[in-house]
């Protein structure tokens, strides 16, 4: 299980981001509504053409449980491309790995991939050299801005999940419909409440701002200009003094609801199905959550290229995507997967897999920069520097 806590180091590339001109019109969650509009100055780095002759290896710096023998041997054998996997625990290793160059394939979250599309560490995706990206994948992880910039794929979408409201319905026995539970100073659960331990969650104060803080002008939670980065400190503040723990590892919060020193707050869905305890609810809030989607992108001094597409093809196969989406706990991106067999379509039901309804109420992490990626011009906005300096100020 994988542990996405942002730290200080490895903020360069978003520095530098040269922002060039504004993004095109965002839909309510997820970024511009899968139209691909972002326009920044990105390095220039060639997108391969054709394939050529498999190179015998493959290195892949991977989340726990994307990489697994039961389907990378099958891999090896159809291809002839050895699978060399380093499991990384945060999103900033990731992105410290592929800047050594020793890597060719990273599944990374929309936190990290602006980093390193505009750190010139990925190339670009041609479409064409990956069959099994077709229309089976669902059209919610097409084109996002999280990993499509100025029209240019960099992404190939693994799979995806909402941050929701997760809750010990023997105490919390009224199921919430707002995330007012988490974030009000009043709350009957206050000192009981779990939040996560990260820049990011600085999206989920701004989720809620708003709905609730509407003259604010929060459009998208990753667009933040100076005023509304600190209403949404200011509300992580307030939070804080009701807060029972922060969480970054997921076992540790189990253990913690388990222990009932928490008994609601921020989660993954797969988090409530590890506690096998039926007492334990989830519930997508009024407001709608953060989220996040994962997607193979390739190193831009990718020793094994070739092997690199294998690799990113193979794993978009419904039976591969779909063994990698159960192994660790989310919505699959080849929705074709889900009509399988009826273990498979379980699986799709519980993690609303091809609901786009349901993920319409799910805004995608993205990389805060200061080009306001909401569409406004006559402000900037902050960056991801700028949130992790305002997080620790939260923390204290």
């Amino acid at each position: 299980m994988r542990n996405k806590i942002l730290v200080t180091s490895a903020m360069a590339a978003v520095a530098a981001l040269a922002l060039t001109a504004c993004s095109g019109g965002t839909e309510p969650a997820g970024g511009d509504g899968g139209d691909g509009q972002l326009q920044i100055d990105v390095p220039d780095i060639a997108m391969m053409e054709e394939m050529g002759d498999y190179e015998g290896e493959v290195n892949i710096v991977a989340w726990s449980g994307f990489v697994e023998p039961e389907w990378a041997d099958a891999f090896t054998e159809e291809t002839g491309c050895v699978v060399n996997r380093r499991i990384a625990g945060t999103s900033d290793e990731m992105v410290q790995l592929m800047r050594t160059g020793d890597y060719d394939l990273v599944s990374a979250s929309g936190d990290a991939s602006l980093r390193l599309i505009a750190g010139g560490d990925v190339q670009p995706i041609n479409l064409d050299l990956i069959p099994n990206f077709g229309d089976d994948i669902v059209e919610g992880m097409k084109g996002q801005i999280y990993d499509t910039i100025n029209g240019q794929s960099y992404g190939i979408p693994i799979g995806r999940g909402a941050n929701i409201l997760q809750y010990n319905s023997e105490i919390v026995t009224e199921e919430p419909t707002s995330w007012d539970v988490a974030w009000e100073a009043d709350s009957p659960y206050a000192g009981k409440i779990i939040g996560y331990d990260a820049p990011i969650y600085i999206a989920d104060a701004a989720v809620y701002l708003m709905a609730h803080e509407p003259d604010l002008g929060i459009t998208n939670p990753y667009a933040l200009d100076e005023t509304q980065l600190q209403a949404a400190v200011d509300l992580l503040k307030e939070q804080n003094a009701i807060v029972s723990e922060y969480w970054s590892d997921p076992a540790a919060q189990i253990t913690s609801f388990a222990g009932e020193t928490t008994v609601l707050g921020t989660s993954w869905e797969v988090l409530r199905k590890l506690t096998e305890d039926d007492k334990y609810k989830s519930v997508l809030p009024e407001e709608g959550s953060t989220g996040w989607s994962d997607a193979w992108m390739l190193g831009a001094e990718s020793e094994h290229p070739n092997c690199g597409y294998a690799w990113m093809d193979y794993s978009s196969s419904p039976e591969v995507n779909g063994a990698i989406a159960m192994n660790f706990g989310m919505a699959p991106a080849n929705a074709a997967f889900c009509d399988l067999n009826e273990e498979a379509k379980a699986h799709c039901d519980y993690f609303n897999a091809t609901d786009e309804e349901y993920f319409k109420n799910v805004w995608f992490w993205t990389t805060p920069i200061e080009q306001c990626i909401d569409g406004r011009t006559d402000v900037t906005c902050t960056n991801f520097q700028q949130w992790t300096d305002a997080w620790l100020t939260v923390k204290g």
